[in-house]
C-alpha cells in the first residue's frame, strides 16, 4: 500500500484483507493526498495530490509498519515528516536500521518534536548494510527497497531480510517499472529509475495467519485445512508441529493439519526467515502449555517479547520467563478464566488456549487482534469452537 506513494498512477492490490490495520493504513495515505478505494477483497490506491508530507502521531503511533510511508515519501515526494511509530508494545523495538538505510541515500533525517523528517531532494544509490543484533530488518529493509527504487544511480542492500513479504513487494516494485535483482537473497540490487508506474499485484497469502490457524487445529486434537496458503513459507512451523505430534499434509495450495490427542512437547527458536516466526511464538506457548512434557521457548528477534505469559498462567499454564526464554511444564488441563490481550499475536494465543481450557474464558481488549486476523471469531465458530464476541 505505501508503495503507491511512488507513482502517479494506480496501484490495484488483490487478496487485502478486511483488517483494522489496512484501515489505518489507509487513513495514513489518506493525509498523505492518496485515494484509496475497496472492492471487496481489492485496493485501488492513486495519488490525488503530492502536497502534503506529513503522517501524524495519532495514527503513526498506533502500527508500527507505518513507518514504511517515509522512504516512499522522501524518494518521490523529496521530503517527508513521519511520526516516530507505535503499535503492539512487547519491549523496545528500534527504527534505527530504517533511518540508517535511508540516510545513507541522504534522506538526512532528524527527529524534531517526535517526528523524522528528511528534506533530501532526490534520493542517491550507496552500499546499504542492513545488520543488527538481531537479524535483518523486515520493514527496513521494505523501505530502503522504495527508496532506493527512485534514487539516482544503484543502490546494494547487503543482510536484506529474506522475508516472504520483502520479496512480493520486490515483484510488486519491478511490476511498477524498478530494477531489482537478487530477489530472495540477502542482497539486493537496485537500479534507480526517473518514474514508476501503476500496476496490479495479488497479495501472497499471510503466513502468519495460516500459521494461528494451523496451531488451531493441533492444539485441539482437529482436523483443519487452511485453504491458499503456501507452504514453502512455513516450513519450519510445519516441523514444529510434526515433532508435537500432528500430522502436517499439503494438496496444491491447501495445507491439512491433524492434531494430536495430546501434544508432544517441542522447543522452538524464533529467528528470522526462514527460522520460526516470532509472530508465531506466542501461539505456539499456548499449544506448549497443554503439551506433555517440558518445552523451551526461546525469543531470538524480540527478547521481551512474553507479555501473554502471566495471561496463560492465569489459564494454569506452568511457564516461567528466563531471560529470552520461557521454559513451560505442560499440564493436561487448562481452566479457563478472564485474562487480557496485550498485544495482536498475543490476542490470538490467549483465543487459542481458551479453545481448550475448561470452562468459559473472556478474553480482553480483542481490539487488537482485528489489526491482523479477518473474522477470527466467524472462522473459529465455522470450525466448531464455541465462541462469541462481546461489547468490552
Amino acid at each position: 500500500m505505501a508503495a503507491a506513494l511512488l507513482t502517479d498512477e494506480p496501484l490495484v492490490l488483490r487478496r487485502v484483507p478486511h483488517l483494522r490495520d489496512i484501515a489505518t493504513l489507509a487513513e495514513i495515505l489518506g493525509q498523505l493526498g492518496v485515494e484509496v478505494a475497496r472492492d471487496g477483497d481489492t485496493l485501488t490506491l492513486r495519488v490525488v495530490t503530492e502536497e502534503p508530507d506529513t503522517a501524524p502521531y495519532d495514527l503513526v503511533a498506533t502500527m508500527r509498519a507505518s513507518i514504511c510511508v517515509l522512504g516512499p515519501l522522501l524518494a518521490k515526494r523529496g521530503r517527508a515528516r513521519v511520526s516516530m511509530p507505535g503499535g503492539c508494545v512487547f519491549g523496545v523495538r528500534p527504527i534505527d536500521l530504517h533511518e540508517k538505510g535511508l540516510n545513507l541515500l541522504g534522506a538526512g533525517l532528524k527527529i524534531n518534536g517526535g517526528y523524522l523528517e528528511g528534506r533530501p531532494g532526490r534520493l542517491r544509490g550507496a552500499e546499504v548494510y542492513l545488520g543488527s543484533s538481531f537479524g535483518s530488518s523486515v520493514t527496513g529493509t521494505a523501505n530502503v527497497l522504495m527508496g532506493a527504487s527512485l534514487a539516482e544511480g544503484r543502490t546494494v542492500i547487503e543482510n536484506a531480510a529474506l522475508e516472504p513479504e520483502v520479496a512480493d513487494l520486490a515483484r510488486c516494485l519491478n511490476a511498477m517499472g524498478a530494477r531489482i535483482s537478487g530477489i530472495d537473497s540477502h542482497r539486493l540490487v537496485i537500479d534507480g529509475v526517473e518514474r514508476l508506474h501503476g500496476t496490479e499485484h495479488t497479495v501472497i497469502p499471510d503466513r502468519i495467519e495460516v500459521g494461528t490457524y494451523l496451531v488451531a487445529g493441533a492444539i485441539t486434537a482437529g482436523d483443519v485445512t487452511v485453504c491458499e496458503a503456501e507452504r514453502s513459507h512455513l516450513l519450519a512451523v510445519i516441523e514444529r508441529l510434526e515433532m508435537a505430534g500432528a500430522k502436517v499434509s499439503a494438496s496444491g495450495r491447501d495445507i491439512r493439519v491433524i492434531g494430536p490427542a495430546r501434544p508432544e512437547a517441542v522447543d522452538v527458536t524464533t529467528l528470522p526467515f526462514p527460522g520460526f516466526p516470532t509472530d508465531l511464538q506466542a501461539q505456539f506457548m499456548a499449544l506448549a502449555s497443554v503439551a506433555r512434557g517440558i518445552s523451551v521457548i526461546t525469543e531470538r528477534i524480540y527478547p521481551d517479547r512474553f507479555m501473554h505469559l502471566p495471561e496463560l498462567a492465569r489459564l494454569g499454564a506452568r511457564v516461567r520467563k528466563e531471560g529470552p526464554q520461557a521454559i513451560v511444564q505442560g499440564t493436561e488441563t487448562l481452566s479457563g478464566a478472564p485474562i487480557m490481550a496485550s498485544d495482536l499475536r498475543a490476542s490470538a494465543a490467549l483465543v487459542l488456549a481458551g479453545l481448550v481450557a475448561q470452562g468459559e474464558t473472556l478474553v480482553r481488549r480483542v481490539y487488537h487482534i482485528d489489526r491482523g486476523y479477518e473474522r477470527i471469531d466467524e472462522k473459529l465458530r465455522a470450525l466448531g469452537a464455541d465462541i462469541e464476541r462481546g461489547q468490552e
